[in-house]
């Protein structure tokens, strides 16, 4: 008997199922709705920035407060943000070609995913248009803060030591080990009369001042040399130097203090700023999409009908 033999058989490609050579992602479109979404947030931006001005006042008593200006120019860019992206997302829907042979439910993922195409382009040229000046604003804003946290100390009691411009050597960090060695045991005895004698003592507080600013405290043999050049100079008693050496002192805690909320606050509302950023262009881009899957889809309606009469 002889061996069977196995046959194979063939299936014939259906016409239906080919691949086709067209791509899916239909770039006219996308680009209009970029740009249209661009030019919309430009000139709704331009339109909020008039509404802000004429609601801002030189006079403490009249106009909206810093908050109410924050709050609104907040909720304006999210407004904005979402009119335009809905705007670029339905002209992207609505000016594509019409998908034949292609299942409905892949028409409504191709027009939700050129939607979102033409949401990141339009930001992507908005990040490219003003990608200067939102640097220069968060770069600004970051190093204030850092600058705020650092040297807000050192700051502060440059301030407090009345100098407006400390000297070369008076801004010399081993400026202050080097008067610790040379520093007279009694300085009613020292040369701190006249404009040099002045100016000598002047120098040495402000790098006393910048050195225990630096290291976070006053050291208690600071405190008294300090109270013994303010008698020195002033004529005070040493009790009366020491109680404005204190009061000195105390002023230059709180600009500390103050200086330091007023970093956390701007670290707050700078993470905050990039929270509610983040959601609104996550919302942004989800309005885009809908807005073309409503374009196409009226689009093809349209279509039809006009094919059916």
């Amino acid at each position: 008997m002889p061996p069977s033999v196995s046959t194979v058989e063939v299936i014939p490609p259906v016409a239906g199922l080919q691949e086709s050579s067209a791509s899916a992602v239909a770039w006219g479109p996308i680009v209009a709705g970029a740009l249209t979404a661009g030019a919309a947030t430009l000139i709704l931006m331009l339109l909020g920035s008039g509404l802000g001005l004429s609601i801002v006042s030189p006079w403490s008593s009249q106009g909206a407060s810093a908050t109410t200006l924050a709050v609104s120019a907040a909720v304006w860019l999210i407004v904005v943000q979402w009119l335009s992206a809905a705007l670029g997302g339905y002209l992207t829907g609505r000016l594509r070609t019409k998908w034949v042979n292609v299942h409905d439910d892949e028409v409504y993922f191709r027009d939700t995913a050129h939607g979102f195409l033409a949401w990141a382009l339009a930001t992507l040229l908005l990040v490219g248009l003003l990608g200067s000046a939102l640097t220069s604003v968060i770069g600004g804003g970051v190093q204030a803060t850092s600058t705020v946290v650092s040297g807000a100390a050192l700051g502060a009691s440059a301030g407090a030591a009345g100098k407006g411009q400390a000297s070369a050597q008076g801004s010399d960090v081993t400026g202050y080990f080097v008067d610790a060695l040379f520093r007279p045991a009694n300085p009613a005895a020292a040369s701190t009369q006249g404009p040099e004698g002045a100016a000598a003592a002047t120098d040495e507080a402000t790098r006393i001042l910048l050195s225990s600013a630096a290291s976070g405290e006053v050291s208690a043999d600071d405190r008294t040399y300090l109270a013994q050049l303010v008698s020195a100079r002033t004529g005070l008693s040493q009790a009366d130097a020491e109680a404005r050496v204190n009061a000195v002192l105390k002023r230059i805690d709180d600009a500390k203090a103050k200086a330091k909320e007023a970093a956390d606050t701007a670290r707050k509302a700078g993470l905050t700023t990039a929270l509610i950023g983040a959601l609104s262009l996550f919302i942004g881009a989800f309005i885009a999409a809908v807005a073309a899957a409503i374009g196409g889809r009226e689009r093809d309606e349209k279509e039809n009908l006009l094919v059916v009469g």
